[in-house]
């Protein structure tokens, strides 16, 4: 395992609790205290995590949301629903595009049977889900693999991503605060928006617990998507509101 792969196990696992003894992740990864401590010395220089006296806690900013082993075991049954309810927007023959969202990737198992589709995606995940399924076509958007996300990213990335026209874009957001979709995260956040510009229909799936939060970089208004998924358990007072203001929200079941 490499070390950076080690330092993402490591912030997940702080995230996860909130705050851990320099002790206690020592024993519980298998390594010494001074490896440990290299661990948390980067991991807070990143804005990670952030040091306390002999223990390391989740940094009280979004940055560690944006980790995908954090990402990828929040509200699982809700990005499986999503996943199932953005089936409806898919045709046989289609040219999607799938970010490097754990909910987009929820779409993963489902995806052949809708197929013939060519998929182009960001998202290593997805790229080694949907590897030589049959009826789906791959086109891998590369660029600079960044292992917080497990994708690529940065200038080449949007560069190929310009350089298609796909009848689909399915996208996820950080966080949603009134009627913007907001990513912690600038690169990120141009590559979605490349995304958005290449599709001829926008796709956002978000979950409730999304709502009513902020992350540092406007990705777009909710006006700007043809279709927004969320679950039910986002409040009626927060539906409605969307609604009003000519958001077309679907709220679906988790079940």
């Amino acid at each position: 395992m490499s070390a950076a792969d080690r330092r993402e196990e490591i912030a997940a696992y702080v995230v996860e609790r909130g705050e851990v003894r320099i002790d206690d992740l020592a024993q519980a990864f298998g390594v010494s205290r001074m490896t440990i401590h290299r661990h948390v010395e980067e991991l807070a220089r990143q804005g990670l995590l952030r040091k306390l006296h002999g223990s390391v806690s989740a940094s009280p900013s979004g940055v560690y949301e944006s980790l995908w082993r954090y990402r990828q075991n929040r509200e699982t049954l809700a990005k499986s629903a999503l996943a199932r309810a953005a089936l409806a927007e898919i045709q046989p023959g289609q040219a999607i595009m799938l970010d490097d969202s754990t909910t987009a990737s929820a779409l993963a198992p489902y995806l052949a049977a809708s197929g013939p589709l060519t998929v182009a995606t960001n998202s290593l995940g997805l790229m080694q889900d949907l590897a030589g399924q049959q009826g789906i076509e791959l086109i891998a958007l590369g660029g600079e693999y960044h292992p917080t996300y497990n994708a690529f990213i940065g200038t080449i990335c949007e560069t190929t991503i310009a350089s298609l026209r796909v009848n689909l874009a399915i996208c996820s957001a950080s966080a949603i605060s009134g009627e913007v979709a907001l990513i912690q995260d600038a690169r990120v956040t141009r590559v979605k928006q490349a995304m958005l510009a290449a599709a001829s229909r926008r796709i956002l799936l978000v979950d409730a617990s999304k709502f009513d939060k902020i992350a540092l970089h406007r990705f777009a208004a909710l006006q700007e998507f043809d279709a927004v998924y969320s679950n039910a358990a986002l409040s009626p007072a927060t539906a409605g509101a969307l609604r009003a203001a000519g958001i077309p929200l679907t709220l679906v079941s988790d079940q």
